[in-house]
């Protein structure tokens, strides 16, 4: 009986040392948990990008690697002593999970940098976010075309004959999404020529599209409007379409034309004169640009001048409680003069007849 018994477990050895195998790789995962837990305190002190993007990107693909290298050799050991064809692809199948592993710890670290780049809690000078979501989706499909290809030539594969099969493919789907190519190099275009970024206000006088950009993608631009609705726009549209960017804006421009009754001509170049002066002392109005203040006209029923001058924020709610308060002040200068703003009117002569 004795005898037996040793002669079975001398026989299973291996499923103590699969325990073993399986009891030590949980350890090691609860280590590399409190490990990371550590390091997570310690580099909130020191708030340093890279080091958050590699904690954050590292911590779930090295969980599942320490579980996937602690199943392999268990399997391995496990398969020494069985005969199941399934043990022969312990080998491949951990070669691809590890690969896998490692394009998804790539993809997490480019997407950590990139969300965070434009952070200023993070950088100085923080990177304009569309360069920044641009280069991250480049390096992203670099990561995993590259990943898919190791993972084809570790099954087998041959990478030379993916790549000529994937050439003479790419003409034949180049002539039947020639659409999708032209959204992708609009979106190339968009990135390298940066004509607005997420944020701006952009609108086009040449089509009905006004409002604020929220993401560029690689095959359409999506712009809130003022109404809040949701506008999709196809990227290739851009290479044809002229597009204003209000928000790159120096200043915003102050242009009105005022006309004065005739009666009050005498008080007018007086009056030209203290809007002018009013203007140049305007906390809010930008002096290093054009300003005037001129007698423009003999309108039909007024006398024009107009005001011209920029103010220095571009703000557009702020723009307009400046402009308010011009066009008050220039309403209480022509009062102060004793004179009116005047308003369209019409004379009529009649002509006495002799009786």
């Amino acid at each position: 009986m004795i005898d037996s018994i040793l002669d079975y477990l001398v026989s299973h050895t291996w499923v103590g040392e699969v325990f073993l195998i399986v009891l030590g790789t949980a350890v090691a995962h609860l280590l590399a948990r409190i490990a990371f837990n550590r390091l997570e305190r310690r580099f909130e002190v020191t708030h340093n990008l890279y080091d958050d993007a590699l904690l954050g990107a590292a911590r779930r693909p090295l969980s599942y690697a320490i579980w996937v290298l602690g199943v392999a050799w268990a399997a391995d050991v496990a398969g020494g002593t069985a005969e199941a064809e399934i043990y022969t692809y312990v080998d491949e199948v951990r070669e691809v999970a590890v690969i896998w592993l490692l394009v998804w710890f790539a993809v997490r670290f480019i997407r950590f940098l990139e969300e965070h780049l434009s952070d200023a809690s993070y950088r100085a000078v923080p990177v304009d976010e569309t360069t920044a979501l641009a280069v991250g989706k480049l390096l992203r499909v670099a990561v995993i075309i590259t990943g898919v290809l190791m993972v084809l030539q570790g099954l087998g594969f041959s990478v030379s004959g993916v790549l000529a099969f994937g050439g003479i493919g790419g003409i034949a789907i180049g002539f039947a999404a020639r659409d999708l190519l032209a959204n992708f190099f609009g979106a190339l275009m968009i990135f390298l020529d940066r004509p607005f970024s997420v944020g701006d206000w952009v609108r086009s006088p040449d089509r009905d599209i006004e409002g604020t950009v929220e993401e560029i993608g690689w095959r359409l631009t999506r712009i809130r409007t003022f109404d809040q609705r949701p506008l999709y726009v196809p990227n290739s549209v851009f290479t044809s379409l002229a597009v204003e960017n209000p928000s790159r804006m120096r200043n915003r421009r102050i242009y009105e034309t005022i006309g004065i009754r005739y009666a009050d001509v005498a008080v007018l170049k007086q009056v030209v004169a203290d809007v002018e002066d009013m203007l140049k002392s305007h906390p809010d109005i930008d002096l290093n640009r054009t300003l005037m203040v001129n007698f423009v006209e003999f309108g039909p029923s007024s006398l024009d001048f107009f005001v011209y001058t920029f103010t220095k924020t571009t703000v557009w709610a702020e723009f307009h409680a400046i402009k308010q308060d011009v066009l008050f002040r220039i309403s209480d200068i022509v009062e102060r003069h004793g004179a009116q703003i005047a308003f369209p009117t019409q004379t009529l002569y009649v002509e006495p007849t002799e009786e």
